[in-house]
């Protein structure tokens, strides 16, 4: 298991910035603005709520908002764009210029992800891969967006119907590699993009944990990954717990995960993980330190 002292930096181009991966582990915060996400569905339709909970996150430890307006659940059916605008970009204009960390889209289309961009965010999460709308790598361009590219088999609709891959590993990397010179042919830098290989979309709990178990063997270009594990059912084959029972097994991945390389984790509970990772550093890294750590700003 690596020395989390020993992270490689990785730089991530953002709109309007860079930032530096590696000397931590960095928490992404999920910020579900639709009725129907499977685990926070419905809580921050309200505009208030919903920067109510973006200002919460910050101060738990988040690194990044990630705001959502589509769910991408298995099984869900897609929104269309103006409802989308609708539900994300007031959400977005309130809270660019209040919150001191970088505001993430979570869309594959891509006049959402412009509007957004135009509002205040510095990053596109695509579960596409920026495959779905062809001109999203021409906007992410042009607007200098941080992405996050992921990997998914099928769409929302089919990917669990019947996941199959001779190598798991293997497609996801040959994937990641495909998409690189496909996004610098379109006018990306690697420098701007982050890999997810999209955990639970288009896989079985076996996949998932192939993946998860294999980040330094699907990291291409050495870019940041990003790993997006929360509440997700594999979970539940794992510790046999519904949706809203499974914050600790949430935790335990994300400390493995992050031993095993993951740059950021992509989470719901992020100030149970943001303790977790805390504490979890000190132990390994106390023989050769021997000093505490400051406590995140804002946490003590």
């Amino acid at each position: 298991m690596p020395n989390p002292s020993e992270r490689p930096v990785r730089v991530w181009a953002i709109r309007g910035g860079t930032l530096e991966l590696g000397h931590d582990l960095r928490l992404m915060g999920i910020l579900n603005v639709t009725p129907d996400s499977f685990s926070d569905g419905g809580q921050y339709t309200d505009l208030a709520a919903a920067v109510d909970q973006a200002v919460q996150l910050e101060s738990e430890g988040a690194d990044i908002i990630d705001i959502g307006g589509e769910s991408t659940r298995p099984g869900a059916e897609p929104v269309t764009e103006v409802e989308e605008l609708r539900r994300v970009v007031p959400v977005i204009e309130r809270l660019a210029g209040w919150l001191r960390i970088p505001i993430s889209i979570d869309t594959y289309k891509s006049a959402v992800a412009r509007a957004a961009l135009e509002a205040g965010a510095a990053i596109v999460n695509d579960i596409s891969g920026l495959r779905f709308d062809p001109d999203m790598p021409g906007v992410c361009a042009e607007l200098a967006a941080g992405v996050v590219c992921m990997h998914i088999q099928g769409t929302p609709q089919t990917m669990q119907l019947a996941p199959q891959y001779d190598s798991v590993t293997r497609e996801v990397r040959d994937y990641f590699t495909e998409r690189l010179a496909a996004l610098q042919a379109a006018g990306l830098t690697a420098e701007q993009i982050v890999w997810d290989p999209g955990i639970g979309f288009g896989k079985t709990a076996e996949h998932n944990l192939e993946l998860l178990s294999g980040i330094e063997t699907i990291r291409v270009a050495n870019r940041p990954m990003l790993i997006g594990h929360s509440r997700k059912r594999f979970l539940q084959r794992i510790l046999g717990r519904p949706v809203d029972e499974r914050q600790s097994g949430t935790v335990g991945v994300t400390l493995a995960v992050a031993a095993l390389g993951a740059d950021i984790v992509r989470v719901h509970d992020v100030a149970a993980c943001r303790d977790a990772w805390l504490a979890f550093r000190t132990v390994q890294q106390w023989p050769q330190r021997r000093m505490l750590p400051k406590p995140p700003d804002g946490l003590g």
